[in-house]
């Protein structure tokens, strides 16, 4: 950049300019995201970023978003597009006031950036969130010391088919990745992938001992996201995890969806939900076409 240590305040976060990246500082309070405030702060190396834009936001802002390249982030590697707007760490809210400021730091960011975007980068760029980890899940509690994943299970939310095959540890070195499924996304749960010729992993992550799944309060996206991106930063490093990962989260993903089964039990949910008053008749009608509309 031209100056080096220039800062650019918005709502809930602070860019520092640097000559080789941005340092993103989150503030803490209570209408910061909670993803953002247990991040901290986070150093984006500028070959890291694909691209960079200025757009109008809502209510009188601009939105300067640097767009990661895919592969650099275990983050948003790991969140596979499933994280919200107000989450995104790479979002930017500034005062439409201040948009010719900001005009000016994206083409500062633009003139640094490497051209080739079909870059893969040998390993993260970005720093994962350090281990250890822990959350608890609705079906047990998930834990990494940074070499291995153990599940805990509890007794009034595990299924049978885990209680069978009893707690479980899996060394990073056993690992090709992992499956996150927001817990803002009906049915969430995090999946460790098995790498490959070590069986076929059941369909159901409710049945799946390497696998927990999240529920109204258990596996919320501050403390379930940054395990699963430390997790799979870790694989990364053990050379263990296949070069396209993001290209294996989203066939993961998309297997699952297509399972009618599972889109049978997430629409159950999201029932219960309704019921409990959770949810609007206009989100349970919308989310439930979404949902058959998956078959």
């Amino acid at each position: 950049m031209s100056r080096m240590g220039d800062v650019l305040a918005g709502f809930h976060a602070a860019w520092e300019f640097e000559s080789d990246s941005v340092l993103i500082r989150f503030e803490r309070g209570i209408r910061t995201p909670k993803l953002l405030q247990a991040l901290g702060e986070r150093r984006i190396p500028l070959e890291a970023i694909a691209a960079v834009t200025l757009t109008p936001g809502k209510r009188g802002t601009v939105v300067l978003h640097a767009v990661p390249r895919p592969g650099a982030d275990p983050l948003m590697d790991a969140a596979s597009g499933q994280l919200k707007e107000s989450c995104d760490p790479y979002r930017l809210v500034l005062p439409a006031e201040r948009e010719t400021l900001a005009e000016y730091y994206a083409d500062e960011l633009r003139g640094k950036l490497v051209a080739d975007e079909d870059i893969w980068p040998d390993g993260y760029l970005v720093a994962p969130p350090e281990a250890p980890h822990q959350f608890k899940a609705y079906d047990g509690k998930a834990s990494f010391d940074g070499t291995s994943v153990s599940f805990r299970w509890f007794w009034t939310g595990a299924s049978s088919a885990k209680w069978k095959a009893g707690d479980q540890t899996f060394p990073v070195a056993d690992l090709s990745g992992v499956e996150w499924r927001s817990p803002e996304l009906f049915e969430g749960h995090l999946r460790l992938l098995h790498r490959d010729g070590a069986g076929e992993q059941p369909g159901q992550a409710d049945q799946d001992p390497a696998a927990v799944v999240f529920g109204l309060g258990y596996g919320p996206v501050h403390e379930s996201l940054p395990f699963a991106a430390s997790v799979l930063a870790a694989v990364r490093s053990s050379g263990s995890a296949p070069a396209s990962t993001a290209a294996l989260h989203a066939e993961a993903v998309s297997s699952g969806r297509r399972d009618p089964a599972d889109i049978a039990e997430r629409i159950r949910h999201l029932g219960e939900l309704h019921q409990a008053g959770l949810v609007t008749d206009t989100e349970f009608t919308t989310k439930k076409a979404e949902l058959l509309a998956e078959l």
